[in-house]
């Protein structure tokens, strides 16, 4: 799976001209684009998503057209044989896919600490070829989101047509996850374990998806670690045959849920915190450190942020379960949506990828 980016159609505007007034007609949302290149990509809602045209295992033409969240097939000339791999995976992802990454994402998150993680998918199917509708997650072993995932891909297979199925062998039938009975399947591919959930009964939409719960299926079944971490989540269409006519009428990813806003006159006590820093692990060029924030008060914390100076070059190069800003050597961390709130006594953690040398011990100074 290969990526690039797609030209985007201009926008255009025009003026009414009523009683020799002159009013301005609204400007227009932006144009749908339409992605015909192999790797050709687009970013979508503000850039939350990335539209990939992702033809990667045939050399037969395709064209997808996105609007927005939702995209068609407009043309495939596909013709795998349904034993082998698929000719492409249109799609959309949100978080990373093989180095390009969609911004604000909520991800990498570790799998042992990973927040609601939720999806809604609405499809429209057609009755000629050979496809599924699935869902493809990735997992690596560190927080690192760039080259290819080593950890696990997890796929999730709503429906399909054509007799194509997952790669390995079924270990496990109407297993009950989300509401719906799934088989499962898995292999070891070249680099990453692979996993396969496929809906005993298809359907061509979900609302609110658990995706969490598929991956501590995964994890009991040994496919991936707690250690790992989700890293990217993609919802399209594996073509083997044909495809045209098939599209996602919307999509979304939720990573976390929604959060209760504070009260606008915070009750009497004290709100304080603390924050910790420990080097997970480091190498010649960089760390990862995790950093605990606890409510060291006796009243509910609604916000915290963390403060820190590096001692020499280091640098974020991202962060999760936080939003890490840096300027020169001065280094703020604010929390994700899931873990603004603490109660008094109890802690979240953050984490964070640097490059440089691993600091010594370092002053936080946390505060809301």
């Amino acid at each position: 799976m290969r990526i690039s980016t797609a030209v985007v159609a201009a926008l255009a505007f025009g003026l009414l001209l009523v009683a020799g007034a002159v009013a301005p007609f609204a400007l227009p949302a932006r144009a749908a684009v339409q992605l015909c290149g192999t790797t050709d990509t687009t970013p979508v809602n503000g850039g939350e998503y990335i539209a990939q045209n992702n033809i990667w295992g045939a050399s037969t033409p395709q064209c997808i057209t996105v609007d927005g969240t939702s995209f068609r097939v407009d043309s495939a000339g596909h013709q795998n044989d349904t034993s082998g791999a698929p000719a492409a995976y249109p799609s959309f992802f949100k978080g990373c896919h093989w180095g390009q990454c969609t911004g604000n994402s909520g991800l990498p998150v570790q799998v042992g600490g990973m927040p609601a993680v939720t999806s809604s998918w609405s499809t429209t199917q057609i009755s000629s070829g050979a496809y599924n509708v699935a869902y493809d997650l990735w997992y690596n072993t560190t927080p690192s989101t760039t080259g290819a995932p080593n950890g696990a891909e997890l796929m999730i297979w709503l429906n399909s047509r054509g007799g194509v199925q997952p790669a390995g062998s079924r270990v496990a039938t109407g297993v009950p996850i989300a509401g719906a009975t799934w088989d499962v399947w898995t292999t070891r591919m070249s680099e990453w374990n692979y996993i396969a959930y496929v809906r005993t009964s298809g359907t061509t939409s979900v609302s609110g998806l658990d995706l969490r719960a598929f991956t501590q299926d995964a994890v009991a079944r040994g496919s991936i670690q707690n250690s790992w971490y989700l890293i990217g989540v993609e919802a399209g269409f594996e073509l083997w045959q044909g495809g045209a006519g098939l599209a996602t009428n919307s999509f979304s990813v939720n990573v976390g849920g929604s959060t209760t806003p504070p009260p606008t006159t915070p009750p009497p006590g004290d709100a304080s915190c603390t924050a910790r820093l420990e080097v997970a692990t480091s190498w010649n060029t960089g760390f990862v450190a995790n950093v605990t924030v606890t409510n060291s008060g006796n009243r509910q914390l609604n916000d915290w942020r963390v403060d820190w100076a590096f001692p020499g070059d280091q640098r974020v190069v991202n962060a999760w379960n936080a939003t890490v800003t840096q300027s020169g050597r001065d280094v703020r961390a604010v929390p994700a949506s899931h873990n603004r709130s603490l109660a008094p006594g109890t802690s979240t953690t953050f984490g964070f990828q640097a490059s440089g040398a691993a600091p010594g011990p370092i002053t936080l100074r946390c505060g809301t």
